[in-house]
């Protein structure tokens, strides 16, 4: 099938933890996405890191999109994200959002942060349909230029904190769920 026939369509992808051999698929990714791209020392420096977690998004044996994330005691912090340009729009960044949010009720974090890029509206607009909201700017925080950022924060909802069979229960919790 190709790609314009699917433009309409949602691909689903399976998402696994990113290894070695799709590393070379990974840097053609992050070169055709970014300005300033991770070199290949730059994920592996980060992916030995203990807290740090790589995953990929694979569609019919080639991976469309991946990203980089940090685990934290109450969140979950994106490193780097991306979806091969010919894939966008298809809902596999969607896809694999909705794999980090599954993480946070799983292991009782409540939000994911990441920051964005001021001039990165697409990304802006990726994220904030996904209910993640700006909360912060980070003034010059670029090396490479004195570009600003903005943290977007996801926050796992009351409800769903109280909905979730990991939530502590009280008499508290349980008023509040009535």
């Amino acid at each position: 099938m190709r790609i314009k026939e699917r433009e309409s369509q949602q691909l689903d992808v399976q998402i696994r933890w990113l290894i070695r051999r799709d590393m070379p698929d990974v840097l053609k990714i992050e070169r055709e996405s970014f300005d300033v791209p991770w070199t290949d020392e730059d994920f592996l420096c980060c992916l030995r890191q203990r807290n740090c977690i790589g995953m990929v998004a694979e569609y019919d044996h080639q991976i469309v999109g991946f990203m980089v994330y940090e685990l934290h005691k109450s969140r979950l912090h994106i490193l780097n994200f991306a979806v091969a340009s010919e894939y966008r729009r298809m809902a596999v960044g969607t896809q694999m959002v909705l794999r980090l949010v599954d993480k946070l009720s799983q292991q009782r974090r409540t939000e994911i942060l990441l920051e964005v890029r001021e001039r990165n509206l697409d990304a802006q607009l990726f994220f904030k349909s996904q209910d993640f909201r700006a909360v912060s700017v980070l003034r010059s925080h670029y090396d490479d230029t004195d570009e600003d950022a903005y943290i977007m924060r996801y926050r796992v909802d009351a409800t769903h904190d109280v909905m979730s069979p990991y939530s502590p229960r009280n008499r508290i919790s349980e008023y509040d769920a009535a």
